[in-house]
């Protein structure tokens, strides 16, 4: 069985970002990204909530490609972290923290299992240089997604 562990972190405010995002801001998004999967990442085509209980949510995702919906259990760690805990075994995380100067930072990690593809084979290399460009592209596309709701006023 191929596992792929991964991850990507990339800065909430670059130079020249505007507006600058709060953490509040950022953990808004990152709640409002836990019920509305597909604003934030462009292969979710439809998210639904199942339940919800105090922190943990659960929710089924369609993923582009793939008609068979993911049931996840989204628990929020306020205010800086969210875990997507999927029935495979899989898990992403999704991180807020402060880099040395104190900036805002995001970091997705990623613990893909697949059972169907043997660990060390070209398939997995393929697939972890796939999944190595859409963790950047999902990491950026959320930033990108929250600083857009904010200026929309949709996040205060």
């Amino acid at each position: 069985m191929a596992v792929i562990n991964l991850a990507y972190t990339a800065p909430i405010n670059p130079s020249g970002a505007s507006p600058v995002l709060t953490e509040a801001q950022v953990w808004t998004g990152l709640k409002r990204k836990v019920r509305r999967a597909y604003e934030f990442v462009p292969v979710i085509v439809d998210c639904k909530v199942i339940s919800e209980d105090g922190d943990t949510t659960i929710r089924e995702a369609t993923f582009k490609g793939n008609p068979k919906p993911v049931r996840e259990v989204c628990v929020h760690l306020a205010p800086s972290r969210v875990d997507f805990r999927q029935e495979d075994g899989s898990n992403i995380s999704n991180i807020v923290s402060k880099g040395p100067d104190g900036s805002l930072q995001m970091t997705y990690a990623f613990e893909w299992r697949h059972p169907d593809i043997a660990a060390g084979s070209e398939e997995e290399t393929q697939l972890r240089e796939k999944y190595e460009k859409l963790s950047k592209i999902a990491v950026e596309g959320s930033i990108d997604t929250i600083r857009r709701l904010v200026k929309e006023g949709e996040i205060q």
